[in-house]
């Protein structure tokens, strides 16, 4: 699982029938360092499946690959990114060693 966050809505035109009703978000996984100085990296961007409402600028808990379909199981959804958590604050305390 890594944390991500979410910048953006995907709206399909036409999908299969397991997204019927389905809200996909647009979501950069994050690093250490960009969490630490606000920064979001735009060279890595996901679809991510969002059941609980994640809106932008929002850091969610996501998982990815065969995780990211648990949720639905036994039904199959075409699923690569899955938000498992909405992110209320990220505290980061670590000491910085040489």
């Amino acid at each position: 699982m890594r944390i991500a966050k979410v910048i953006g809505k995907v709206t399909l035109s036409r999908s299969v029938p397991e997204f019927q009703g389905a809200v996909l978000k647009l979501a950069v996984p994050m690093m250490l360092s960009d969490i630490d100085n606000d920064h979001t990296p735009l060279d890595d961007l996901l679809v991510v499946y969002d059941e609980l409402g994640a809106g932008n600028d929002t850091y969610i808990a996501m998982s990815e690959g065969g995780e990211a379909a648990q949720p639905f199981y036994p039904d199959n959804k075409p699923v690569d990114a899955y938000n498992a958590a909405i992110l209320d604050t990220v505290d980061i305390r670590y000491r910085h060693t040489k």
